[in-house]
């Protein structure tokens, strides 16, 4: 008999979102499918952790919110406030699993690290690009920006199976309009 957990459209693109995003690290998709699938366990399971953002029972959109817990938990994301320091966020995506192995901070220019949050992240987005590699808003509907670093030419691939979840992704970088 098929289980089924396989027919299951939102669950598979979570799965490969986790894949994508985290591949050296299988339990990232376990935490996500469990939240997906069992989500009292999960909120059981992970109750300090959800603390921390006001949630003690299922959700809408809990599997994005344990993605971008379990991302963070193996330093494959950063997440930062709607007011945070330049210099802060510099030190934190320097952090990151997924840093580029090229450092694009050598790209930036002196002014960029006096701009406030949500142009700085953008003008981060773009010197990645820049190198190959991208930075990608996992949105969770908060006042927060949790960013994952993956290669660029992977970026639509994130975009689409986000989408196909049900879950916003938005690419840091990439509207010219921008600084």
């Amino acid at each position: 008999m098929p289980d089924p957990h396989d027919a299951d459209p939102i669950r598979a693109s979570l799965a490969e979102i986790a894949a994508l995003l985290a591949p050296a690290h299988p339990d990232v998709a376990e935490e996500v499918l469990r939240a997906h699938d069992s989500p009292h366990d999960y909120v059981s399971a992970f109750a300090d952790r959800l603390d921390d953002r006001g949630i003690d029972e299922p959700v809408d959109g809990l599997a994005w919110i344990a993605l971008v817990d379990a991302l963070a938990g193996h330093g494959l994301l950063a997440e930062f406030d709607w007011k945070e320091d330049p210099q802060e966020i510099r030190a934190q995506l320097r952090k990151l699993e997924s840093r580029p192995s090229v450092d694009p901070w050598v790209l930036f220019e002196a002014g960029a690290t006096t701009l406030p949050t949500d142009e700085f992240l953008h003008t981060c987005g773009r010197h990645y690009r820049e190198i190959g590699a991208a930075l990608a808003v996992l949105d969770i509907d908060s006042d927060c920006y949790p960013v994952v670093g993956l290669r660029a030419a992977r970026a639509d691939e994130l975009t689409e199976l986000a989408a196909r979840a049900g879950f916003p992704v938005h690419h840091l970088g990439t509207d010219p309009g921008r600084p």
